[in-house]
């Protein structure tokens, strides 16, 4: 399984939209470093959701549920999407200067490379955020929840 992290701007789409919708397409992404990253995710990944604007936070998290696609309303072979549904809200949302601040995250791409919308996210990075939010490492994704 990889991680990823997806950015959204949660007045066109957030994670509440995601939650009532039960699924959505993941799609809007034409710059090269971020088609590039969807097109090595595979169903069964996993992502954060980061609220860009005012929010700056990582709010909640989701499953990837089909392999990269084609986007057929793209009119473009080279524009990638994929489908994802929500797999948790986070109790407490992590914020960029949370990130910003732990030595753990500190040097991540979530920092780094902050305007790449779709983002790889490695392991410790990923059970570091889980941890911020009050999550114990790998624990996001039992049956129950906990």
């Amino acid at each position: 399984m990889k991680y990823f992290l997806l950015k959204t701007e949660p007045s066109v789409y957030s994670y509440s939209d995601l939650e009532r919708d039960k699924k959505a397409v993941w799609d809007g992404v034409t710059s090269p470093g971020g088609l590039f990253q969807i097109k090595t995710a595979r169903k069964g990944d996993v992502a954060f959701i980061y609220h860009t604007g005012g929010e700056k936070q990582v709010v909640g998290i989701c499953e990837i549920t089909t392999d990269p696609y084609v986007d057929p309303k793209a009119g473009d072979p080279k524009i990638f999407i994929f489908d994802i549904k929500p797999k948790r809200r986070l109790s407490n949302p992590v914020t960029l200067e949370q990130i910003k601040n732990d030595k753990r995250t500190c040097d991540s791409r979530i920092v780094k490379e902050g305007r790449l919308s779709v983002q790889p996210v490695d392991e410790k990075v990923w059970n570091a955020i889980l941890q911020m939010s009050g999550l114990e490492p790998n624990t996001a994704f039992s049956k129950n929840g906990k």
